[in-house]
């Protein structure tokens, strides 16, 4: 069985622009949702909620107590300031106990390899997550891959090589390479790698500079969502 994290909560009635009054205080807005059930605005302390996503992430479970309710639920959707860095909104979604979720879960590369710390190759990781389905019980922080297996350019690591935890199943290929390292480049390779990526950054600024600026202010979700949306009234 896997951890589960214990956050309390506090319900809101604040919302749209005037929640940056809450995070000057240290609260973190945010809304549960989920299982048939109305959405309810909530505020958390950021600094419990920050402490606990670092470990939990967006694969485990958190029992939230809101008054005398306790909720268990997942994070998701978190939001952060474009300037600071800090988080400003996150989704909590009510889950049961009994139905299977699905949901991505990340891979965490462990061990040393010897392609890469003797032969000076590069580690190439095709995947940083994997989608999967399991009961909430059964959820982890991340999956471990030891890339000690990776001695030569010819090793690989595939889905089927990595164990996985008891209760999770993944969708993907069992032949699929999570795992591999490449030859370090020649000069020559690396003169043309640097004038490619020259070349794409500027096409790719030209581009930016030619569209108008979108908003993405967690403030702005809430008003336009109306944080009472029947679709996030879903069964999770």
């Amino acid at each position: 069985m896997t951890q589960k994290y214990s956050l309390s909560a506090d319900a809101r009635s604040i919302t749209g622009r005037k929640v940056k009054n809450l995070r000057k205080q240290g609260l973190l807005p945010a809304v549960v949702y989920g299982a048939n059930k109305e959405p309810s605005s909530i505020s958390l302390n950021s600094q419990d909620f920050n402490k606990i996503y670092k470990e939990a992430g967006s694969s485990s479970l958190i029992e939230l107590s809101l008054g005398d309710e306790k909720i268990n639920v997942i994070a998701q959707d978190p939001h952060y300031d474009p300037v600071s860095g800090n988080l400003i909104h996150v989704d909590l979604i009510r889950v049961r106990m009994d139905k299977k979720i699905r949901t991505e879960i990340p891979l965490e590369f462990t061990g040393e390899s010897l392609a890469v710390e003797q032969e000076k190759g590069t580690l190439v990781t095709p995947y940083s997550s994997l989608e999967v389905e399991c009961l909430p019980r059964n959820l982890v922080p991340e999956i471990k891959v030891d890339i000690s297996p990776l001695k030569t350019f010819e090793d690989q690591i595939k889905i089927s090589d990595i164990d996985i935890p008891e209760g999770i199943e993944i969708f993907a290929e069992p032949e699929d390479v999570i795992a591999l390292v490449e030859p370090p480049r020649s000069e020559e390779e690396l003169a043309e790698l640097e004038t490619s990526t020259e070349e794409q950054e500027k096409e790719a600024l030209e581009k930016v500079a030619g569209e108008p600026e979108e908003e993405k202010d967690a403030e702005a979700k809430e008003e336009s969502n109306g944080e009472g949306d029947e679709a996030k009234n879903s069964d999770v």
